[in-house]
């Protein structure tokens, strides 16, 4: 038996065993997780159905079902249901936990309406009348739901109008806002101007009172326009009966979307749900990013990352190629190596205070003082921006693409490079046609490399330019268009933000594993490019060993 037990060890099977359940674990975690995303992320969207809960106290309570479970509380089982109830403006909270015990009735009522809004969440009740102007519409259920939908379209016309003329206002004004900060900066310095600066200071105000006296007219006229456009929309809104018997008034245009989701087939539930899921792609977030879209946050993450690959894969290069073809080999750079090595275990919340220091403090606050005098003591440069953060996390993931990029020269033939000298061929022309074009592949596996960590870390970005809500995206029409120095979102900074600094955490939940979804599916559409272009390579270089 023990000569059977050694043979079993000797062979390798026990190991094997191991090595083989060590898989399955792994990838059943991975498997794990992915899943619990996928449902609670992708179910985010779906329009749940209302259900309406009468209590046995003579309460009643109308939202969407969230979850069944059994609790123990002083040692008894309670069955207990979880309601979604929104109505913040009358019950002051999203979700409330009911004892089975003290339910009398549950219903599905068919004219129940989901409220979608800008502002506090979800409303759940029954529209009771429609208002126009001076104009009271009542009548059926259906009828008034059909008309509100009618309406719904010209108070959302009136809203982007608004929109529009507060823009206008504001670039009428621009001008002078400008003046009369420039006339501000002037005389907070008044004890020391000269001559010269405090004339400078008067022709200011001259300039600024014509300006004023030229754009006041216009500025009155828009804004009686706007006042009148304002009234019109605020006589567009509905009266819902909530389930508590409370009436509230909401105004149309402030609704994202309404829908009768007991009423709503399979078909129309689908159509309502590609439309969240659109706006969740495209939209801006509210409510504290806790419901819209993060359009921002993904802009933010795209950008950053190819910011940081454009300036993290050149000096990566130069670095390895340095280190491989030109440097003498010896304990100096042997150390060099270990000092690259170890850079990638350095905790990245440290990478984050180097670039505070270095690229925010004292690059930034150079340019400032060389370029931007005029506008100190506002910084533009000298904070956090959208530059600064690629540069950071390019030093954070620079050993990755330097250790890749080394083994792709290593793996280069020595005949191809010494085939090439023999030939004629220059140190850097052997390196450009033969080192570089078989190594390529190598470089490729360090960038995926540099997209995967880079993509996903947030400690550096809160000290160097990410931000819960960034009014202006990094890219626009203005010039000079590209804008590095503004501040930017980022998904997984979106998801710390919503999932633990949010005031609602239990309406956050299903915001973040959305998020943390989409990021995924970011990071792995990225890296599919790079591999997809690496694989394009090693075929077309089959010399190299990749």
């Amino acid at each position: 038996m023990a000569d059977r037990i050694s043979y079993f060890r000797q062979k390798g099977d026990p190991y094997i065993l191991l090595t083989s359940l060590g898989l399955v674990i792994s990838l059943g975690m991975v498997a794990f997780m992915i899943w619990l995303i996928l449902s609670k992320g992708l179910g985010f969207f779906w329009p749940s159905d209302l259900i309406q809960v009468n209590l046995k106290n003579g309460n009643s309570h109308l939202g969407e079902l969230r979850a069944r479970e059994t609790a123990y509380i002083a040692e008894q089982e309670k069955e207990q249901i979880q309601l979604k109830i929104g109505n913040r403006e009358i019950l002051g909270r999203d979700f409330i936990w009911i004892d089975q015990a003290n339910i009398q009735s549950e219903s599905w009522p068919d004219d129940a309406v989901t409220f979608e809004r800008l502002e506090n969440g979800n409303f759940y009740g029954f529209i009771q009348s429609l208002h126009v102007g001076e104009e009271t519409l009542t009548g059926e259920s259906a009828t008034l739901f059909r008309k509100c939908q009618v309406y719904q379209d010209s108070a959302r016309n009136l809203r982007e109008n608004i929109l529009d003329m507060e823009n206008d206002l504001t670039n009428l004004i621009e001008p002078l806002t400008r003046l009369h900060r420039e006339i501000s900066l002037l005389k907070i310095e008044w004890g020391n101007l000269s001559d010269q600066d405090k004339k400078e200071l008067e022709k200011l105000e001259m300039r600024a009172a014509e300006l004023q006296e030229q754009l006041t007219p216009r500025y009155e006229e828009l804004s009686a326009e706007l006042q009148a456009l304002i009234t019109r929309n605020r006589g567009i809104f509905v009266s819902v009966k909530a389930a508590t018997g409370q009436i509230q008034e909401i105004q149309l245009s402030r609704v994202v979307r309404f829908y009768r989701p007991n009423r709503m087939n399979i078909l129309a539930k689908s159509g309502t749900y590609i439309a969240k899921l659109w706006e969740f792609l495209t939209a801006k977030p509210r409510e504290s990013n806790t419901e819209g879209g993060v359009f921002p946050a993904i802009f933010g993450t795209v950008m950053m990352v190819m910011l940081m690959s454009i300036a993290v894969v050149p000096f990566g290069v130069l670095a390895a190629l340095y280190l491989n073809e030109y440097a003498r080999q010896g304990k100096i750079i042997r150390l060099i190596r270990l000092s690259v090595n170890n850079l990638a275990g350095v905790p990245s919340i440290v990478f984050g205070i180097f670039g505070l220091g270095f690229f925010i403090y004292m690059v930034g606050g150079t340019i400032d003082q060389i370029l931007f005098s005029d506008t100190l003591p506002e910084p533009t440069f000298g904070t956090g921006g959208i530059l600064w953060a690629s540069l950071t996390l390019a030093l954070l993931t620079l050993p990755v693409v330097v250790v890749a990029t080394e083994e792709g020269i290593l793996a280069v033939p020595k005949a191809n490079k010494e085939g090439a000298l023999a030939l004629g061929s220059t140190k850097w022309q052997m390196i450009r046609k033969i080192v570089l074009p078989n190594a390529m592949p190598g470089i490729l596996t360090g960038l995926i490399l540099a997209i995967s960590r880079g993509a996903g870390e947030v400690a550096p970005l809160m000290i160097t330019g990410v931000v819960k809500l960034a009014p202006s995206l990094p890219l626009d029409s203005a010039f000079p268009f590209l804008h590095l120095d503004r501040k930017f979102m980022h998904l997984g900074f979106h998801i710390y933000d919503v999932g633990f600094q949010s005031p609602n955490v239990e309406a956050a939940k299903p915001m973040v594993y959305a998020t943390a979804l989409l990021l995924i599916l970011i990071v792995l559409a990225l890296n599919l490019l790079a591999i997809y272009l690496r694989n394009r390579l090693r075929k077309k270089y089959k010399s190299s060993v990749f």
